[in-house]
């Protein structure tokens, strides 16, 4: 283990694995790109779908399932089909990844939506609040805890998953996964391994970090 260790470490204090296109600042580069472009497609889709549920009340059976479904789609699966189909292009890649991260941000949504008290919405309605200011002023705000979970939930299975991209020639930290599985080379597949954790708990950190400008203040004196 410690002869190990020492491998990875070598690997990362050698110079030129932090050079060139195919140094680790550009697959990190490429990796966040894959990422955060996938998680935004994502969330522009599944929120809108997750609020609309929560605030009407209709097809809550949707939400439901789609977690369900999300936990069961094979994402290489889906990327080699695509693959196929499209051809050689990031197509498949931003597919398979969106349609891994949809399933729990409208989950969660949903979730956040339908735990807002109903005797709060109410009181909202009776003061005179549009549909839309209730969503937006009332239901929204309280249920941005949980719909930010969902966010930062999706962009860690993202993150992960992004390394397909690497096993397609696109590159992304996968293809010190994937190399250094080809070649037998453990320490380059750990060190692999080590930035894709790296990277998933900074960006769950930077959305952590927006939660709590961004939570009611009223509702964070609860939460503490």
């Amino acid at each position: 283990m410690g002869e190990l260790f020492a491998e990875i470490l070598r690997w990362f204090t050698t110079g030129e694995h932090w050079s060139g296109p195919d140094g680790v600042p550009a697959q990190v580069g490429t990796h966040l790109v894959y990422s955060v472009v996938a998680t935004v497609i994502a969330a522009l889709i599944a929120l809108p779908i997750g609020l609309l549920i929560g605030h009407t009340g209709r097809g809550a059976f949707l939400a439901i399932n789609l977690s369900g479904f999300g936990r069961a789609l094979p994402s290489f699966g889906v990327v080699i089909l695509a693959f196929q189909l499209s051809g050689l292009s990031l197509v498949p890649i931003y597919l398979a990844l969106v349609l891994l991260a949809v399933p729990v941000m409208v989950t969660n949504t949903y979730a956040g939506m339908a735990a807002v008290d109903h005797d709060v919405r109410d009181a909202a309605r009776g003061v005179g609040l549009t549909g839309w200011q209730v969503l937006w002023q009332v239901e929204v705000p309280l249920a941005f805890p949980l719909i930010l979970a969902g966010v930062r939930i999706a962009t860690i299975q993202v993150v992960a998953t992004a390394t397909i991209a690497a096993y397609l020639g696109f590159g992304g930290l996968g293809r010190y996964v994937f190399d250094g599985l080809a070649q037998r080379d453990l320490a380059q597949a750990l060190a692999g391994a080590v930035l894709l954790a790296v990277v998933a708990i900074a960006l769950d950190q930077a959305l952590r970090a927006l939660q709590k400008p961004l939570t009611p203040r009223g509702l964070r004196r609860s939460n503490r």
